[in-house]
Parts: C-alpha cells; structure tokens; sequence
C-alpha cells in the first residue's frame, strides 16, 4: 500500500489536544491519531450508506397491508422461538 504525505494545519487548542492523546499513551505519533480519525470516518461512512440503502429500500416497497398487531405478533414469535421472550 502507498502512502502519502499531507500537511495539515490544527488551531494551538487542536494541537494540545492530540499531543494529549499521544501522551496518554493513545497513539504514538500525530500521524497514527488522523489516520484512526479516518478510519473512525470511513466505517461511520460505510454504516450511513448502509442505512440510506436500507431506508430506500423500504420506501421503494410501497405501504404494507401488515397491521402494528399483524407485526407485535411475528416479533413475539420470533422472539419465543429464538428465546428471547
């Protein structure tokens, strides 16, 4: 994997900040503190889009013909069979 360098610039208060998360034994380096930021980022984006897909997904099926009872029902028996209840 290739790397590449970046230069970034943080307020004096952001600085402290990440030299008192390496301090604390967090992080080695600045550099490994914004790559765990990005990576925090990516996964966060990942389960976003997951959930904008799921949500269309429900809009694009229409209304159900299923009634709130219809389906209190399914989870009670799903959760008795699986032990939950």
């Amino acid at each position: 994997m290739g790397t590449v360098r970046k230069t970034v610039t943080f307020t004096d208060q952001q600085d402290k900040w990440i030299k008192s998360q390496i301090a604390a034994g967090e992080f080695t380096n600045d550099s490994e503190y914004l790559r765990s930021l990005v990576r925090q980022d990516q996964s966060k984006n990942i389960q976003y889009l997951a959930l904008k897909e799921a949500i269309q997904k429900g809009v694009n099926s229409g209304i159900s013909e299923t009634t709130v009872p219809d389906i209190m029902k399914e989870v009670e028996d799903r959760m008795r069979k699986d032990g939950r209840l």
